[in-house]
């Protein structure tokens, strides 16, 4: 009811935002629900291609009511003034307008827990081919509206620091205000610099990462690291030796990117995949969800306002130290460098989305800061990559902070489940709190911190 409240009165992306109205949707997000505010989604990953008749009426009814959607649209942002939420929604208009030219091609590449097929409309009658044409014809023409009025666009996008410090704590249940998140943030920053400058004087007398630059071998080694970290997850109680969690991470198998077309992650995974393997931890979680359904039907549903972005962001980001500290980089010491250097990146643009959300900074700057706290060059401000992440942050509040914020809210109960330990004369066994970190379900981490210290009311 918080978060109803909050987009009734403060988000209300159907009025400020045109990006909410970009609601089809090709890929499977990594976490729970979609990231972001958007219309009534149309999820063409969960359609079985080709199509059934049966779902080929029900996919052609859904993109026949986008042509309609977009006219209401049009009404509905008519006094909004948001600059950045108008400027910067090209980006996501474009990827609709890609993504139906696609499907109407039948190029279209889906993402799943399964993998990535092609979705086609092979078989399917003049009825869905109407209504794909119709539905891309609509939104390039939304796309070419939202960018002519964008240029008169002045106002803030940011929702202020009071809102941000009430949305927070009344709907994300995060204990921490815009000003104590800015600092957290800023020392989790410096740490990762420090922590990486520190690794690469430990490994001074070590050769550097060779950059496999054959496909195929790079295929093969990254198969290699993945094995490797399906392994460790099994080892460490994070993952049960079940076909369906292996295939989830199969699937995210990473391939080799030539160096032009590098982003952030590019960089790192050209030198080691296996420190973002570590964050596509996520997909064993969707994997659990569906096999192994939660007990308690509330905690088994969608979390409603992105609740679970401090849990599922935080736990994926924490992780990937976690997995560090355990041993995971013993036979390659260079490939904790990426560790520390992925963190800088995150408290980076998490610190950037809070200047951004407190209307002291707009997009453009923030990319900026992004790019330039994160070492080695290899984040770009122009970059797809900032853009589509910081224009995220600015429309989901918190989202940005959530990676860093939540592994902190983890911290913070495995320090207090360990005092606890120490005080009762027991072992802390870290292992015993993953699995029940993990079968509190994909919660708010207070919620779980306060059952797992019996504090839950």
């Amino acid at each position: 009811m918080n978060g109803l409240d909050f987009d009734l009165r403060v988000l209300r992306p159907w009025a400020r935002d045109p990006g909410f109205y970009a609601n089809v949707w090709a890929e499977m997000s990594d976490v729970p629900e979609h990231e972001g505010s958007t219309a009534p989604p149309i999820d063409l990953f969960r359609f079985t291609f080709p199509l059934s008749k049966a779902d080929a009426a029900v996919l052609s009814q859904q993109l026949a009511a986008i042509p309609r959607l977009l006219d209401q649209a049009r009404v509905n942002l008519r006094d909004g003034n948001a600059r950045d939420l108008w400027r910067y929604s090209d980006q996501v208009l474009s990827a609709q307008v890609e993504t139906l030219a696609r499907l109407e091609a039948g190029t279209l590449r889906l993402r799943t827990l399964e993998g990535e097929p092609v979705a086609s409309l092979a078989g399917t009658g003049p009825e869905l081919r109407h209504a794909v044409r119709a539905a891309r014809k609509a939104s390039e023409a939304f796309r070419l509206w939202v960018a002519d009025e964008a240029r008169t666009k002045s106002g803030p996008s940011g929702i202020g620091k009071t809102e941000y410090d009430w949305y927070a704590r009344n709907v994300h249940l995060v204990p921490y205000s815009w000003e104590e998140q800015r600092t957290l943030l800023q020392r989790e920053l410096d740490r990762a610099i420090a922590g990486l400058r520190l690794e690469e004087l430990h490994n001074r007398n070590l050769p550097q990462l060779p950059m496999l630059q054959d496909p195929a071998a790079y295929h093969a080694w990254s198969r290699q690291r993945l094995q490797r970290f399906g392994d460790f997850l099994i080892s460490a109680r994070l993952m049960e030796e079940r076909p369906a969690y292996r295939s989830a991470l199969e699937a995210r198998l990473i391939a080799y990117r030539a160096p032009v077309d590098r982003d952030f992650f590019g960089h790192g995974t050209a030198l080691d995949p296996m420190p973002l393997y570590s964050h596509f931890y996520h997909w064993v979680e969707l994997a659990r969800m569906r096999e192994q359904p939660h007990p308690d039907p509330i905690r088994r549903a969608l979390p409603l306002s992105n609740i679970y972005d401090g849990r599922a962001e935080g736990f994926a980001t924490a992780l990937e130290e976690l997995a560090m500290q355990a041993g995971l980089y013993d036979d390659v010491p260079r490939g904790r460098e990426i560790v520390y250097i992925m963190l800088a990146n995150r408290a980076a643009r998490g610190l950037a989305s809070l200047h951004v959300q407190a209307n002291a900074w707009d997009l453009a700057q923030a990319g900026r800061f992004h790019a330039r706290w994160t070492p080695r060059g290899w984040s770009d401000a122009n970059s797809a990559l900032v853009r589509f992440e910081q224009l995220l942050y600015l429309r989901q509040p918190g989202y940005g902070t959530s990676y860093v914020i939540g592994k902190l809210q983890f911290d913070h109960l495995v320090a207090r489940l360990s005092e606890r330990a120490d005080r009762d004369g027991t072992r802390l066994d870290m292992r015993d709190v993953f699995a029940r970190f993990l079968d509190a379900g994909v919660i708010p981490v207070a919620l779980i911190e306060a059952e797992m210290l019996g504090e839950a009311n």
